[in-house]
């Protein structure tokens, strides 16, 4: 889990961020990325992409990253903006976000997926970082876990959608309630499963 972390301190960085976004696929809500920097002798234990990790140890591991990582950053995108600009384009503007909400620049970073962040920053996109790397699987957390908490409180706002088990997702029960009441505020209204019940 280590190696492209040390590959780039070999090459001569310092300050080596891994970054992962959470929400991509879902109908509402926002997309949220994180930034994390982790000291040397960060003991990863159990620190893997998010989707293998039950929310139990989610939040455990949230809570070890938030209290031993040099520096984290939080970036969070609204659906209207998703909306505006589309799902791809609102990833790495959250992710950029993150970056910047380090506080401690990065000198290079590690980014899940096939694109780089829009910044001026050496970095290496990694497919299935948020497997290959620690410094990515612990953005990948805090990304997914800032996301849950929000969607927890979006579906005390509007009960009827089931949002705090399905996180927005396409899943049936969503879809029908989306038919049923309407997409609220928070909903991707050019996404399929939405765009159909736009007035």
């Amino acid at each position: 889990m280590w190696t492209y972390e040390k590959k780039a301190v070999s090459n001569g960085f310092l300050r080596v961020a891994g970054v992962d976004e959470a929400g991509r696929g879902p109908l509402a809500g926002p997309v949220v990325a994180a930034a994390v920097i982790l000291p040397a002798g960060f003991e990863v234990g159990e620190i893997t992409d998010s989707k293998k990790l039950t929310p139990k140890k989610r939040d455990r591991l949230y809570d070890y990253i938030r209290a031993e990582a040099t520096a984290v950053g939080v970036g969070i995108v609204d659906a209207e903006t998703i909306d505006t600009i589309n799902i791809l384009q609102a990833s790495l503007a959250a992710m950029r976000e993150a970056v910047t909400d380090l506080g401690d620049t990065p000198d290079f970073l590690l980014v899940d997926g096939k694109f780089e962040v829009p910044m001026p920053l050496a970095q290496e996109p990694l497919v299935k970082g948020d497997s290959r790397s620690a410094s990515i699987a612990s953005a990948s957390i805090v990304a997914k876990v800032v996301r849950d908490r929000m969607m927890a409180e979006y579906a005390e706002l509007y009960p009827e959608y089931g949002l705090a088990g399905h996180k927005g997702y396409p899943t049936k029960a969503h879809k029908e309630a989306i038919a049923t009441f309407g997409p609220t505020p928070i909903h991707r209204k050019t996404f399929r499963g939405v765009a159909e019940h736009v007035a």
